[in-house]
C-alpha cells in the first residue's frame, strides 16, 4: 500500500511538472492545446522572410479557426476515408522511413559501390576516349556502307594529314552528343561500350589514333586522350553518395528494414510505419508536431473544399449575384479590351472573321474559326482574352485607340484584326474578372463557415499560459 502510494505521488508529481514545462494554451471542443504545439505553428509562420508577421495575439486567432476546421473535419470523418489515409501516410513516410536507415548503413553502401567500381575495371586503367562516328543503319545496302566506308576513309586520310580531330569531329561526327565537344567521351571502364569499341580504345596508348573500324551502328575513329587510375576512397566518396542518394538509397535500405521487422513480427508495413511514428515522435517534438501539420492540414484542405471552396466556385448564379453587389471594387482605372485578336494568312479573312462570330457568344468563336479557317491548315491564329494597355500592341492600337502603339503580326501571318468590345469603367459580367470574384466569393463562404464553426464548438484560450509563448 506504502509502495502505491509512493508511486502515486511520483507520478501526479511528473505529471505537475510536465504541466508547468509545457502548459495547455487553449481547449477546441475540449481538446487541449500545449504551449509547444501552438510554439511550433506560430514560430513556422511568422520565420524570417515572411512579410506579414503577426503578433501572438493576432496569430491566435487564425490558429483557432485553423483547429476548428480540422475539428470539423474529424466530426465528419474524413480521416477515415481511404484517399485521405493514403496521401497522410505518403507525407507521413518521407519524415519516418530516413529515420529506420541504420547508423552507418549508407557508408557501407558506399564502400560497397567504391569496392565494385574496382572489381569491374578488372585491374585495368579508366580511359577517356574521343570519336569520329559515320553512322550506318543496321539493314544498310552494300552502297551505304560503301559510301559509309569511303567517307570514313578520307576523315582518317585527313587526320593523318595533320587536321585537328576535335573540330573535325565537330564537323563531320555523327553523334551529336559527343561531336559538339570535340568527339570526347566520358571517363569509361571496362564493359560499359560495344567490344569493338572498347577492344581499340583500350590497345591505344595516349593521343593515338586508330585507324577506321567497324562497329554495329557504323564506322568510327578512336583517339584516346587519357589513362588513369581509379581515384582514391575518400576522394570519390561523395559523388558516390550523392548518386546514391539520387537513386533512392536510403528508401531502399528502409525497406530492408521494414521487410525484416515484417517477418520477423508478422505485422504489416503499415503497421509497423504507424508503430515507428509513435515511437520516434514521442522522442522528436519537431517530427511530432511536422507529422501533426500533415495530418491537420490535408484535413483542413479536404473539409475546406468539399464544404466551401469548391461549391461556391461552381455556384455560377451566387457568383453572379455577389459581383452585382460589389461591382465596384472591380472597377478599371482604364479602359480593357474584352475580345480577341486575330492574324491571318489572307487579308479577305480579316473582314470574314468578323462577320463570322459577330452574332455568336465569345465562348463559340474558337470553335467556329477552327472549323471555318484552319479545318486543312492554320490559316487564322486567335488570342482571346481581357486584354488592358500593355498587354498586346495590336489590341492598344486597334481597339484601345493608342495611336504611339505599332502593330506587330505575327510571323507568316501579316494581317491582323481585332473583334470585341471596349469596357470603359469596369467589367460588365462577372465572368470578365472570374478569378476575382470566385477568390473572394470563397474569402466570403469560408468566413461564414467559421462563424458557424465558432457558435457550434467551444472555444477556451488560457492568456497568462499564451503570454509565455516564446518567453519562458
Amino acid at each position: 500500500m506504502k509502495k502505491s502510494l509512493i508511486i502515486y505521488a511520483m507520478t501526479a508529481l511528473s505529471l505537475t511538472a510536465a504541466a508547468q514545462d509545457d502548459p495547455i494554451v487553449m481547449r477546441i471542443n475540449g481538446v487541449p492545446v500545449p504551449r509547444s504545439e501552438f510554439e511550433y505553428n506560430y514560430n513556422k509562420n511568422n520565420s524570417e522572410g515572411v512579410i506579414d508577421k503577426k503578433s501572438v495575439e493576432e496569430y491566435t486567432d487564425l490558429f483557432v479557426n485553423y483547429k476548428l476546421k480540422v475539428q470539423a473535419a474529424m466530426d465528419d470523418h474524413l480521416d477515415t476515408l481511404s484517399s485521405y489515409q493514403k496521401e497522410f501516410r505518403m507525407y507521413r513516410d518521407q519524415q519516418i522511413r530516413p529515420l529506420l536507415v541504420p547508423e552507418g548503413a549508407k557508408e557501407k553502401e558506399v564502400r560497397a559501390y567504391y569496392d565494385g567500381m574496382i572489381e569491374r575495371l578488372e585491374g585495368k586503367q579508366l580511359i577517356q576516349p574521343a570519336h569520329i562516328l559515320i553512322r550506318l543503319a543496321q539493314d544498310a545496302t552494300e552502297e551505304q556502307k560503301a559510301a559509309a566506308k569511303v567517307t570514313i576513309d578520307s576523315v582518317y586520310q585527313a587526320l593523318k594529314d595533320g587536321a585537328d580531330f576535335a573540330e573535325l569531329a565537330k564537323k563531320v561526327s555523327q553523334d551529336p552528343g559527343s561531336a559538339q565537344h570535340g568527339g570526347l567521351l566520358p571517363w569509361i571502364g571496362p564493359n560499359q561500350v560495344v567490344k569493338e569499341f572498347e577492344d581499340v580504345a583500350y590497345s591505344l596508348n595516349e593521343g593515338d589514333i586508330s585507324e577506321p573500324f567497324l562497329m554495329p551502328f557504323g564506322y568510327d575513329i578512336v583517339k584516346l586522350q587519357g589513362k588513369k587510375d581509379l581515384e582514391p576512397y575518400e576522394e570519390l566518396h561523395d559523388k558516390i553518395l550523392g548518386y546514391l542518394e539520387n537513386q533512392g538509397i536510403e528508401n531502399h535500405i528502409a525497406q530492408q528494414v521494414l521487410d525484416s521487422i515484417a517477418g520477423q513480427s508478422q505485422k504489416s508495413i503499415e503497421q509497423i510505419l504507424d508503430e515507428k511514428t509513435e515511437e520516434f515522435c514521442a522522442k522528436d517534438d519537431e517530427l511530432k508536431y511536422l507529422v501533426q501539420e500533415y495530418h491537420d492540414g490535408l484535413l483542413l484542405f479536404e473539409e475546406c473544399n468539399t464544404k466551401v471552396w469548391e461549391p461556391a466556385a461552381k455556384d455560377t448564379l451566387a457568383l453572379a449575384n455577389y459581383f452585382k453587389k460589389n461591382k465596384k471594387q472591380y472597377a478599371w482605372d482604364e479602359p480593357h479590351f474584352r475580345g480577341m485578336a486575330y492574324y491571318c494568312k489572307n487579308e479577305a479573312d480579316v473582314e470574314a472573321v468578323k462577320k463570322l462570330v459577330k452574332k455568336l457568344p465569345q465562348d463559340k468563336w474558337m470553335d467556329v474559326i477552327r472549323e471555318t479557317f484552319n479545318k486543312d491548315s492554320i490559316m487564322v491564329r486567335v488570342e482571346r482574352r481581357i486584354f488592358k494597355k500593355g498587354d498586346n500592341p495590336n489590341i492598344d492600337r486597334l481597339a484601345l485607340k493608342d495611336k504611339s502603339a505599332e502593330l506587330k503580326p505575327v510571323k507568316n501571318f501579316p494581317n491582323v484584326g481585332v473583334f470585341g468590345k471596349v469596357l470603359k469603367k469596369g467589367p460588365a459580367e462577372w465572368t470578365d474578372v472570374s478569378n476575382q470574384v470566385v477568390n473572394d466569393y470563397q474569402r466570403l463562404k469560408e468566413d461564414e463557415f467559421v462563424a458557424e464553426l465558432r457558435k457550434r464548438y467551444t472555444v477556451e484560450i488560457d492568456k497568462a499560459a499564451l503570454a509565455t509563448v516564446n518567453n519562458h
